[in-house]
């Protein structure tokens, strides 16, 4: 994505973004569910996103999950990448944004929340930065700040993250890291 063409309003909000909140299905995976002959439940994690998800922490940006539906895979996930704020079978999400909010004392004016559907409707409103992704519900992408040019489960939230570094100016460090 081309950061430089991002309307002003929406750079200046992620620069001063101190905590990403997101929802699981559809935003960290495709929204589809895969139930194994056994019944196990199968979600696809982009590996895109997880490292998206360490820059933001690497750079004091706080990162919560917050989820509708409760599974052991999210929180397998959540584990791996070192997110400790995860609250899941939470269907209102504004409540639980709140929650995490007042925890870490960090207002709404310095969260975005990513997500995609009617569930995550009041959230997305209620922050600095409401995100969504192209695959989400007409309604949230009428109601969210921004979409991302990359579908869920498939990149958007590292989408995101570069986002938020690109406007807090820490991107191109981040980059050059790995090159030297």
């Amino acid at each position: 994505m081309t950061f430089n063409a991002l309307p002003k309003n929406i750079a200046d909000k992620a620069a001063s973004i101190k905590l990403v909140a997101l929802d699981v299905d559809g935003v960290m995976t495709s929204g589809s569910v895969y139930f194994s002959a056994q019944g196990d439940e199968l979600k696809a994690f982009n590996i895109l996103d997880g490292q998206g998800i360490k820059a933001l922490m690497k750079h004091d940006i706080e990162v919560a999950i917050i989820t509708g539906r409760t599974s052991a895979l999210t929180a397998r996930r959540a584990k791996d990448l070192g997110i400790k704020n995860i609250l899941q079978g939470r269907e209102d999400k504004k409540i639980a944004l709140g929650e995490i909010s007042e925890e870490l004392g960090i207002s709404f004016d310095q969260i975005c929340y990513v997500g995609d559907d009617l569930p995550d409707l009041s959230a997305i409103t209620s922050v600095q930065l409401g995100i969504t992704v192209p695959n989400a519900h007409s309604l949230i992408k009428k109601h969210a700040a921004h979409c991302t040019q990359t579908p869920g489960g498939q990149g958007a939230v590292r989408e995101v993250s570069d986002l938020i570094l690109e406007a807090k100016g820490l991107l191109e460090a981040y980059h050059q890291s790995y090159l030297s």
